[in-house]
């Protein structure tokens, strides 16, 4: 049973005349343990489709089953709790909150899953220190780098070990050494059998997955493996 199933999505704004299909008919299946990147220029569909993905935003018409379960018209609540457990996001834009330093940013996600204070401590300390970052534990955003804030928005998304990673242009703001070290990161997490959804616009980051799938007008036009 594959992972992620989603068959026949649409994403139409403006339904009517001057409709603007963002997704047009797509259909996908991802199984456990793929490493795919979603690849498209601005405007082709890929960021709506990571949002359909990511149960971030509902299609207008469609279903998406979730390994197995059927997550197309879930409550608010019920799809922020699935991502809570099951998704970790990592944004180009970092999204940490600036009043918060690294940890505190790190185990956001797990006090939303209820765990005790120790647990979190433990669990987002393990994550910092996986990308590089236990001796910033107790610094804010604007005390780090733009690849130190980067490796803290993977700590926060792995702290929870969800087994889906999707990432959208992770190394977009970054420079190239850093970028590298974030796709290590990632690859890590690969081998160790997570499910990594990359979504970019560059062939040479998108290169990296195992499998590539090519967004355009709303619809896929390839679905490529990687030898």
């Amino acid at each position: 049973m594959a992972l992620i199933d989603i068959r026949d999505i649409y994403k139409i704004y403006n339904p009517g005349e001057n409709e603007v299909r963002a997704l047009d008919g797509v259909t996908l299946t991802i199984d456990h343990g793929e490493f795919v990147a979603i690849v498209g220029s601005s405007g082709s569909g890929k960021s709506t489709l990571m949002n359909m993905l990511g149960l971030l935003d509902e299609c207008t018409s469609g279903s998406y089953y979730l390994d197995g379960h059927d997550v197309s018209h879930l409550s608010d609540d019920e799809l922020s709790d699935i991502r809570n457990k099951q998704i970790g996001f990592i944004f180009q834009g970092f999204n940490l909150i600036a009043s918060l330093t690294a940890q505190a940013n790190v185990e956001l996600p797990l006090i939303y899953r209820g765990l005790k204070k120790e647990e979190r401590s433990k669990l987002s300390t393990e994550a910092l220190t996986r990308v590089g970052l236990e001796n910033r534990a107790h610094h804010r955003p604007s005390e780090m780098s733009g690849g130190q804030q980067q490796r803290c928005a993977i700590a926060r998304a792995v702290a929870a070990r969800p087994p889906v990673i999707l990432a959208d242009e992770p190394t977009g703001n970054l420079d190239s050494k850093t970028g590298k070290h974030v796709m290590e990161i990632l690859r890590e997490l690969h081998a160790e059998g997570r499910t990594i959804i990359l979504i970019t616009h560059d062939d040479k980051i998108a290169a990296e997955a195992a499998r590539v799938i090519r967004v355009q007008d709303g619809k896929i036009i390839s679905d490529t493996r990687n030898s």
